[in-house]
């Protein structure tokens, strides 16, 4: 398992005194800090030296490790490039570095001096959080079916020193944050990366009463299908069809705010497997179908930082859990089948099963009452096509929603890009037999998969988040944790904090 990192803010008058396995001293292009300075005088002029060889020039995402002195067993410079042009930018390539530096070194504690880290765009507070998010991150390892895993970050405490430029309560407030995010990710990541002989809709539900455990604020709550049956869940229940597991909707109610207040709903598609059903898959990436449930574990992912945090906000979780498998029972193409609001849908490719969960558990969430709804889906190929893994493409009813989801992308770097949802893509949803299909045709394929949902949304706010590029990595394979980060940083804007 990865080490539980933890993270300090402390005032420390002396860097230069201060005892430590690992000192971390941002420099910047032609300058020393005096805290460099000071290090510098005491390591025998090490700091100096390597500047002039040209070992070390202080350009963003350089690091240099060098021999400590005294109290400090080692001294990391980290470079940030010119200090006029230092924006959040830089501040990532140097935290990037800095994570692998720390995670190549020996040390079990380090020290930075934080309050020369900051400028332009980037003020300290964020590239605090931005920094533990990181590092938490950089933790991760994945154990589960490995016999012989990767070897553990040895680091396990991170004092930081904000000096004058932040209150150390407000520069702790912003590692917390940060390191609730990360660890919120790891867990996101660990259920995607588990395989679907593992990660079944039943254990998800598991994972899911497990977050609730122990807490007064958390009820969970998992609907079976004969639950879903009695209320009409005709499209969800058409994608399990053909599957030996049992679908589940996973309902989590976490209620920080105001008795009554509306809750923010976050809907998660998780198709635990997704073989194509009768419309099967080639079998070339195959295996990455058991990614396709990384909306429902970004959900379960945020749902844990927010618990962590304790954010004055009431938010529910609701996760449409199944398997798309073919069998003698499964959806056949050409099968009209009936959602929960009383709509009929013709299945023209069982493939485009994310669909058919998410619009009735977007049909359930409305008995909510909610604030918004969100919804998290791994949805389609056509969306990797336009954005590849950079954004994850959105779409909303609702302008302000749109706005503050993007915003909320932009200052956590893990960004979205808007997309239109006009009745033109609409109409390419239009049957002959049905009330609509479940594909729109070649064109426009991510556009018309959120026109479908659009259909089941007319009663409040709602935002679509398609993640199938941002959800994993094909090289090396792996779940990035996407969009937790993005989905916190709404919520927590929501608190006004």
């Amino acid at each position: 398992m990865p080490t539980t990192l933890r993270f300090t803010a402390r005032q420390t008058a002396a860097i230069v005194k201060a005892k430590s396995q690992c000192v971390i001293v941002p420099v910047f292009a032609g300058t020393l800090s005096a805290a460099a300075e000071a290090l510098d005088g005491a390591a025998g002029g090490a700091i100096s030296t390597a500047l002039k060889l040209g070992d070390f020039k202080g350009k963003a995402g350089q690091t240099l490790m060098l021999p400590g002195h005294g109290s400090a067993a080692r001294i990391l410079l980290l470079g940030c490039g010119e200090r006029e042009k230092l924006d959040r930018a830089t501040v990532r390539e140097a935290v990037q570095a800095l994570c692998t530096a720390l995670g190549n070194s020996g040390a079990k504690d380090a020290l930075l001096d934080g309050q020369e880290l900051q400028g332009g765009d980037a003020d300290l507070a964020w590239v605090l959080e931005y920094l533990a998010r990181s590092l938490v991150s950089h933790t991760y390892r994945y154990t589960t079916t490995v016999s012989k895993p990767k070897e553990a970050m040895t680091l396990q405490r991170l004092y930081v020193n904000p000096g004058k430029a932040l209150a150390t309560s407000a520069a702790q407030r912003a590692l917390d944050v940060g390191a609730a995010i990360g660890r919120g990710i790891n867990h996101a990541r660990e259920l995607g990366n588990l395989p679907g002989n593992i990660c079944t809709p039943g254990y998800l539900a598991k994972e899911a009463r497990k977050l609730g455990r122990g807490k007064g604020k958390v009820r969970a709550q998992i609907l079976e299908e004969k639950k879903m049956r009695e209320l009409g869940m005709g499209a969800l229940l058409s994608v399990s069809a053909g599957s030996d597991q049992p679908a589940k909707l996973i309902v989590l109610e976490y209620r920080g705010g105001k008795a009554g207040a509306a809750p923010y709903v976050l809907v998660g598609k998780g198709i635990t497997f997704d073989s194509g059903g009768i419309s099967l898959k080639p079998g070339a990436k195959m295996d990455e179908m058991k990614y396709d449930m990384c909306g429902a574990a970004s959900v379960l992912g945020t749902l844990q930082a927010v618990i962590e945090l304790g954010l004055p906000l009431n938010v529910t979780a609701v996760i449409a859990a199944a398997e798309n498998m073919p069998s003698g029972r499964a959806t056949k193409p050409g099968d009209v089948v009936t959602s929960m609001a009383g709509k009929t849908i013709e299945v023209l490719n069982t493939d485009a099963e994310g669909r058919l969960v998410l619009c009735d558990a977007l049909t359930y969430a409305g008995r909510f009452k909610p604030a918004a709804v969100i919804d998290i889906a791994t949805l389609t190929g056509a969306c990797v096509i336009a954005l590849g893994s950079h954004a994850s493409g959105l779409y909303a009813n609702d302008e302000a929603l749109a706005t503050q989801l993007l915003s909320a992308g932009e200052s956590s770097h893990d960004r979205a890009w808007r997309m239109p949802l006009w009745e033109e893509y609409r109409k390419q949803l239009n049957s002959n037999f049905a009330d609509l299909a479940n594909i729109g045709g070649a064109e426009a394929g991510s556009v018309t998969a959120a026109c479908f949902l659009a259909q089941f949304t007319d009663d409040y706010p709602w935002a679509h988040l398609d993640i199938a590029g941002a959800g994993w990595n094909s090289s090396p394979k792996g779940a990035t944790g996407r969009p937790v980060a993005l989905l916190t940083h709404y919520l927590l804007d929501r608190t006004g904090a």
